[in-house]
């Protein structure tokens, strides 16, 4: 797997006040290495353009960060869009003194020739940021831009998994192959349920008793279950751990009813909230794209995500409850009475994920959605997961988004989206912004 890699291409000319431009290069060094300390960066700024031809055969970035140290002409930005596709960020310099005597970097003009030339070379899509590396809102802006940018990177080597078929009336979260390597860089990989299931039935007792030792330590309840469904509900479990780990899988989109209940006798439920708990994001309901929407949270936040639907809302409270029937990660569990075991709402039979989520002062609700012509849309929108106890019988957590519940609804509604979301833990609306920016995919902020 290659490591995420940004390089720092710092341009200019000699023509310019070179004590303020090593002064600036010197400070965005320090800032680069502390956000991304493997961050490549050359011995001083690029003010020639053999200098910069050389530089640019040494590096291998998954993120550019070019950078108009004093101004440059449109041949240098050439050089960097010919040389890499990549992601790039245009980085320009506030001027350091106006004092009504020489103008010191020029910094901006050199954005401009840049950013014209690479309109002109059909390069639109690049971010960008003006200020000096001490300011603060550089620092956060060029944290969020690393993040996305990483996430990018992540996607391009990941390996999603469809376990069984998303049932009747759920294509929504159904994908292709193809699509999803188009799209995201992502590589599916296929199974039938029915082949875990099999695989499950298989193992001697001993081996799974690491799976068990683990559910007991996390799984409030879970040995008063009956014993028959708790030992499938393990087999389960480690059949779903050997799958992910064999094939390197970090999300995994999983079959659930009918056949894990009728087929199997034990829901997966339970498995697939043990997964979700040790970062391998898992969406039940066979939803791919729910699992990639999980995927992403997960690695901007380096935390379990909750997966459910939109169930109810109170207008009063300015709320909208999400649920689902018990997949939710053990962490996210309410601390009293923590990760309660329980049986499936519909089919009574267990382990299924019982509790209310803890709270979060930040929160993001997310979903990567796919429109009617097979293109790919993000849904954003920042809140507050608030104290509140179990809504229904599974997992449930209660989201105060920023603006108005009853528009948030209703536009979901009425422009289609998937009524499978991901909250995440965090406020991560501007790195989702920036990646879906640096995927080509439409932002709708709700």
């Amino acid at each position: 797997m290659k490591k995420f890699q940004v390089v720092y291409i710092p341009i200019g000319v000699p023509t310019f006040h070179l004590e303020s431009a090593n002064d600036q290069f010197r400070k965005s060094v320090s800032l680069l290495k502390s956000l991304s300390p493997d961050c490549v960066v050359p011995d001083g700024p690029l003010l020639k353009l053999d200098d910069l031809k050389a530089y640019l055969e040494t590096v291998q970035p998954d993120l550019v960060v070019l950078q108009n140290t004093t101004f440059a002409n449109s041949a240098y930005a050439t050089e960097v869009a010919k040389a890499f596709s990549c992601p790039m960020l245009l980085w320009t310099l506030r001027e350091p003194v106006i004092d009504g005597g020489r103008l010191r970097l020029n910094s901006l003009t050199g954005a401009f020739s840049a950013g014209n030339v690479m309109h002109h070379l059909g390069r639109p899509s690049f971010e960008y940021l003006f200020g000096g590396p001490e300011e603060e809102k550089v620092r956060t802006a060029l944290g969020v831009v690393i993040r996305a940018a990483r996430v990018k990177h992540l996607l391009r080597q990941l390996n999603v998994a469809s376990i069984g078929h998303t049932p009747q009336g759920f294509g929504f979260g159904r994908g292709l192959d193809a699509d999803l390597t188009k799209a995201f860089g992502a590589n599916l990989e296929c199974i039938e349920a029915r082949e875990l299931m099999l695989k499950a039935k298989s193992y001697r007792p001993e081996e799974f008793a690491d799976e068990l030792k683990e559910s007991r330590a996390k799984m409030v309840g879970l040995d008063r279950l009956p014993a028959q469904n708790v030992e499938a509900y393990v087999r389960l479990y480690k059949a779903y751990k050997d799958f992910v780990v064999s094939k390197n899988i970090k999300a995994v989109a999983s079959r659930c009813w009918p056949d894990f209940f009728v087929e199997y006798g034990t829901p997966v439920c339970g498995v697939l909230g043990m997964l979700n708990d040790n970062l391998v994001a898992a969406a039940c309901e066979a939803d791919l794209y729910g699992a990639l929407t999980m995927y992403i949270g997960m690695e901007l936040t380096q935390n379990p995500v909750f997966f459910g639907d939109p169930v109810s809302m109170d207008e009063k409270e300015n709320t909208v409850t999400f649920w689902h029937c018990g997949t939710a990660a053990c962490s996210l569990a309410r601390k009293d009475p923590g990760a309660e075991m329980g049986v499936h709402p519909n089919r009574k039979i267990g382990p299924t994920m019982e509790f209310g989520c803890r709270a979060s002062e930040h929160a993001t609700v997310f979903r990567v959605g796919r429109k009617p012509d097979g293109s790919f849309r993000f849904f954003i929108s920042r809140g507050a997961v608030i104290d509140a106890p179990k809504q229904f019988s599974g997992t449930s957590l209660v989201f105060k988004p920023e603006t108005n519940a009853e528009e948030f609804v209703t536009r979901g509604v009425k422009e289609g989206w998937e009524p499978h979301f991901a909250v995440i833990y965090a406020d991560v609306a501007a790195e989702l912004k920036v990646l879906a920016s640096l995927l080509g995919m439409d932002i709708c902020v709700y």
